[in-house]
């Protein structure tokens, strides 16, 4: 099972660094061409808000709620079932999608209100954003229109065509920036046109997939279907659980609108440095890791969803607190880098890089939580994740209050992953406390080698890397040895590990014969009060109807 979860992960991982790249190439140019003012300001939040959306919808609620679903679908029905149940959620989902999307962008100054009251005081850019808003809140339909089929494509095993999907984002956005910004007489607009151009054609590139399996959905309306009923009982909760990092973000962006002009663009440059290896890795491994809970779940083969559990979480470990460590020492490395050209200078770097290395120490925790949730709601446990979801939404409330004033934009970073991490503490101690988690043996050695090979990296890039140096070098230069530094950090973090004893094998022990018989006895005894409950119910039923 780990093999072919490894597999379906570097599938996904690979196609994301496509996107993630372009990601870079889009964000250069648009640092290049329009700097750090009011108007980048008004676009960041006007993509924010539908961009939202699509982490609830693409990497967030709905698949949550559809997947496991789906699962049961497959695993219990016929193929005829499995269309009609995908033709009347496509027809239900597009309707709603529809309505929403109209009351979107009529109500769009309540948006901006909401979102970003202080821009409500700059009357130019206040408008500006409204009307970007209206022509990028189209976006939501589509890519949750995206985000259906890429249920679908995943649940069969098709994780290419969805992951690759998002590079066509990057690739309409960078013709909108170059070619379609120097035609209009607000030339920011144009990324905003971008965006609705490119829901579409993502849209488009998932049919000729869908085709090819026999499920290119006929829409349908579908609110009596038990299965669409379902789903839509399981998103409410879900759109909360599993984005309570979005919603925190947003937060984020609703406070800085009142903070001095830029602090919006320094978090947006600091957020995307951190989306890299989010993307990259996290997203990636959540999107392979719910099919396979959810079918360990519909299976009852709980052994095995422990074992996908503790596979993901070492995997997550090995790649997320090296990740943690780079983007904090070279955190305005990467900014000169990227962006340091024309109109970003380097207040604007040294602004971004602080909230980059905030956004950092909460990196883990982010992905931790993109793992976690798929261990409740491939059990179509939505309220867990909710619950614990408010808390953590309320604790980074707090932190925001607390950190806001003395440290400004930095502080609502640092809230934000402080945030993450209490959110991820809650769903794992769950998990562990009702034994649909039991930690593999070797944790504590796995996680001291660890300590050990990010110690020595993270002291290296400290010592060595001088940050007034990026300031005078030309791109090529900055792009060279920031890519040599980059290598040479993880060969040596590779290096270390080797050296210290760390084995593919530790990745995926196999767990002994004690903890596979806790997990079966526990759940046998589960199964067996629910059935006595299920006895009793229709007993009760019977001698009512008697009566």
């Amino acid at each position: 099972m780990s093999k072919k979860l490894f597999k379906s992960t570097a599938v996904v991982s690979g196609m994301t660094m496509i996107s993630r790249i372009l990601g870079f190439v889009r964000d250069m140019l648009f640092a290049r061409i329009f700097g750090v003012d009011s108007g980048t300001d008004a676009f960041f939040v006007a993509f924010k808000i539908p961009n939202f959306m699509r982490r609830l919808f693409a990497e967030g609620a709905f698949s949550q709620a559809f997947v496991p679903v789906l699962a049961d679908y497959k695993e219990q029905g016929s193929k005829e079932a499995l269309k009609l149940f995908i033709d009347r959620t496509a027809g239900t989902l597009a309707l709603i999608l529809m309505l929403v999307t109209i009351v979107g962008m009529i109500a769009a100054p309540l948006f901006i209100m909401l979102f970003a009251p202080g821009f409500s005081w700059e009357g130019g850019q206040y408008d500006l954003t409204v009307q970007m808003l209206r022509i990028t809140f189209p976006y939501l339909f589509f890519i949750s229109s995206v985000a259906f089929a890429g249920g679908i494509l995943n649940s069969h095993g098709q994780f290419a065509v969805p992951a690759f999907t998002p590079v066509f984002l990057n690739i309409c956005m960078i013709g909108a920036a170059v070619w379609l910004s120097p035609l209009l007489p607000q030339p920011i607009t144009a990324l905003a046109w971008g965006v609705f151009m490119a829901g579409m054609v993502q849209l488009a590139f998932q049919f000729p997939a869908l085709k090819a399996l026999g499920l290119l959905p006929r829409p349908q309306f579908g609110f009596k279907d038990k299965g669409v009923r379902r789903i839509l009982s399981l998103m409410l909760p879900a759109i909360f659980g599993v984005s309570v990092t979005q919603i925190n973000l947003l937060l984020d962006t609703l406070l800085a609108s009142f903070l001095a002009t830029g602090s919006v663009s320094w978090l947006y440059y600091s957020d995307r440095l951190v989306e890299f290896p989010l993307g990259l890795f996290g997203i990636a491994l959540a999107t392979v890791i719910l099919p396979a809970l959810s079918k360990n779940h519909a299976a009852k083969d709980y052994l095995g969803f422990s074992r996908s559990l503790d596979w993901g979480l070492r995997l997550v470990l090995l790649i997320g607190i090296p990740s943690s460590v780079g983007l904090f020492f070279l955190a305005e490395p990467m900014l000169a880098t990227l962006f340091k050209y024309n109109e970003f200078g380097i207040n604007d770097v040294q602004m971004a890089g602080r909230s980059l290395m905030a956004y950092s120490v909460g990196l883990l925790g982010f992905i931790l939580v993109k793992i976690l949730v798929p261990g409740f709601s491939a059990r179509k446990d939505m309220k867990t994740p909710v619950r614990f979801g408010i808390y953590a939404m309320i604790a980074n409330m707090v932190f925001n209050l607390i950190l806001f004033y003395p440290l400004a934009h930095v502080g609502l970073a640092l809230a934000t992953s402080m945030g993450a991490f209490f959110n991820a503490s809650l769903l794992l101690r769950r998990l562990l406390k009702e034994k649909f988690y039991q930690p593999a043996h070797g944790w504590m050695s796995y996680l001291t080698k660890l300590v050990i090979a990010n110690g020595v990296m993270g002291f290296g890039l400290y010592y060595f890397v001088d940050i007034t140096l990026w300031y005078d070098w030309s791109a090529f230069d900055k792009i060279l040895y920031l890519g040599i530094t980059i290598l040479v950090a993880a060969l040596a973090y590779a290096l270390v590990l080797a050296v210290i004893g760390l084995r593919p094998h530790h990745l995926s022990p196999q767990m002994d014969a004690f903890i596979a018989a806790v997990i079966h006895k526990t759940f046998k005894k589960k199964s067996h009060k629910l059935n006595k409950r299920q006895l009793l119910k229709k007993k009760r039923r019977r001698g009512r109807k008697r009566s």
